[in-house]
């Protein structure tokens, strides 16, 4: 439950602190006394949207500190826009933080009688009541793996659509770079062997000077050194000169060798030339620097060509894996629905009966559930709440037909049914009496006293007779300063409680009528 409140530099509140106890609380005030400064700070704490604007003027950051049985939560916020958040003074996120109050605290604010009309809502006070959790998360997890399963059929159905239109292109390209039979290394080798085939005369007739020059018959370059033979006196000299003649001999023998396989061969040229220009072709094509280069290219769209076959393949088994996956879903959502189907009569009966004790002595309330036309997040279930107030009127969505004081009641009736099985330790009502008075309002305010049984309550309220069951009574007030109007709460005791259930019942200018009836009241109760 909630311990106490800190509240420092928030709005007309400079410093504020406060002690809550267990039962049944009630906080009075009058209209703009601050209650729901009071209420918004400590909405600001349990993780809600933080506003600079909300900083006391002058300050540069607001703090509020939550103390529960289970810890202490603080919310610092900045003048920037930038907030922290802690709890037992470890920081945390925001969404951790969120986690934890909705764990701990319920908040009913004014406008929360709307949601009564919502489906979401009313769905959610059926799962409250079943307390599926269980059933529900399976069905999430498996909604999400259905889900899963179809997005890799529609990619998959996608791809092959893509690629089918691709096809003629991507096989096009295939058979230009297939049919080259390209090999690594080979424009080099064919460029060389270009050069020699296109000059082979002039490489033949440079050859065939350089083997006559060498070994000719006549003059002789080889047999002018053999036939040079020197004294002892130069012996050296005639060493090298022996020897330049064994080097000059085999560079003969090389050459001749050479002009052998030199070869006219205008059919290999004219090939070589077209295979040059069709690779030269092909890299312009394709914008490739190189050979090898255009085999990768041919390799990976050898890849495109095989997964086109593979499409057919893959999509049936996907087709498979989604059929699968549904047929489970479908088993999930049934027990979902029939877990559901089953507190329906029960939700039914405790709300007629509480609207009864409320004063709504012929209500009516069905709340059919019917399947929608696909799986949702949430199930396969639409719900609606049907509201009668009286007799022989039929039963319509409750937006419709109920009055402004029918739903805080039912609404009222929801959230003690709720309380009953959802195991929440603190339920704030901000105003859920709006539209209602008199014996109507003493009734709420028992249903609210007998809720504190098991659970913290606070209330805010304007109803003298739901202000005088409180266990504990706390008042907002203004008060001016030199420089400034604060925000103030304190706790009243019994003298001071009759005075302000009195000013509840005749204003500001208490009567000894009210005072009396203040009295009555609180000695009633």
């Amino acid at each position: 439950m909630l311990k106490h409140l800190h509240i420092q530099n928030y709005a007309l509140i400079s410093h504020l602190d406060i002690d809550f106890g267990d039962g049944f609380s009630v906080l009075t005030g009058e209209t703009g006394a601050g209650k729901s400064i009071i209420l918004g700070a400590l909405a600001l704490v349990l993780g809600a949207r933080a506003d600079s604007k909300a900083i006391t003027d002058g300050e540069d950051k607001c703090i509020i500190e939550a103390e529960f049985d289970e810890g202490i939560i603080r919310r610092e916020l900045y003048a920037n826009g930038k907030s922290r958040s802690f709890i037992d003074d470890s920081v945390v996120t925001l969404q951790e933080l969120k986690v934890l109050a909705n764990k701990l605290i319920d908040i009913h604010s004014q406008h929360a009688n709307l949601l009564i009309e919502n489906a979401d809502f009313q769905l959610g006070v059926l799962d409250a009541i079943a307390q599926n959790d269980g059933i529900k998360a399976d069905y999430s997890a498996q909604y999400e793996r259905y889900l899963e399963a179809a997005e890799a059929l529609r990619r998959l159905h996608e791809l092959a659509k893509k690629s089918q239109q691709d096809a003629d292109y991507i096989q096009y390209r295939f058979k230009l770079l297939d049919e080259a039979n390209l090999q690594a290394g080979e424009l080099e080798e064919l460029e060389q062997e270009q050069y020699q085939l296109s000059h082979a005369e002039d490489i033949r007739a440079a050859l065939q000077t350089a083997v006559e020059a060498l070994s000719g018959e006549q003059g002789s370059a080889i047999e002018a050194l053999r036939a040079c033979r020197l004294d002892d006196a130069a012996s050296e000299l005639q060493e090298r000169i022996d020897s330049a003649r064994i080097e000059l001999q085999d560079i003969a023998e090389e050459a001749e060798r050479k002009l052998s396989h030199i070869e006219l061969d205008p059919q290999r040229l004219e090939w070589t030339e077209e295979r040059i220009a069709l690779l030269e072709e092909l890299k312009h094509k394709f914008s490739a620097e190189t050979i090898e280069a255009l085999i990768a290219m041919r390799d990976e769209l050898a890849e495109q060509v095989n997964r086109l076959d593979s499409f057919d393949f893959d999509i049936e088994q996907a087709q498979k894996k989604l059929s699968a996956e549904r047929e489970t879903l479908v088993t999930k959502a049934k027990a979902l629905t029939e877990s559901r189907q089953a507190v329906v009569p029960q939700i039914c009966e405790r709300l007629m009966e509480g609207l009864k004790r409320l004063g709504v002595t012929h209500a009516k309330v069905e709340m059919p559930i019917t399947a929608t036309e696909d799986f949702t997040p949430s199930g396969c279930d639409e719900v609606q709440l049907l509201f009668a107030a009286n007799l022989n009127q039929s039963l319509r969505n409750v937006s419709e037909v109920a009055s402004g004081g029918e739903i805080s009641r039912l609404m009222l009736c929801v959230k003690a049914l709720i309380a009953s099985t959802k195991g929440l330790p603190t339920i704030i009502f901000d105003e859920i009496d709006t539209g209602v008075s008199g014996d109507i309002a003493t009734q709420m305010a028992a249903i609210m006293r007998e809720m504190a049984k098991s659970r913290q309550i606070i209330a805010i309220t304007h109803l003298p007779q739901i202000a005088a069951l409180g266990q504990t009574h706390y008042k907002v007030f203004k008060a001016d300063t030199a420089t400034r109007t604060e925000t103030h709460i304190s706790l009243l005791n019994e003298q001071e409680r009759a005075t302000e259930i009195a000013s509840m019942v005749s204003g500001k200018n208490v009567t000894e009528a009210a005072l009396k009836t203040a009295k009555e009241l609180l000695c009633y109760h």
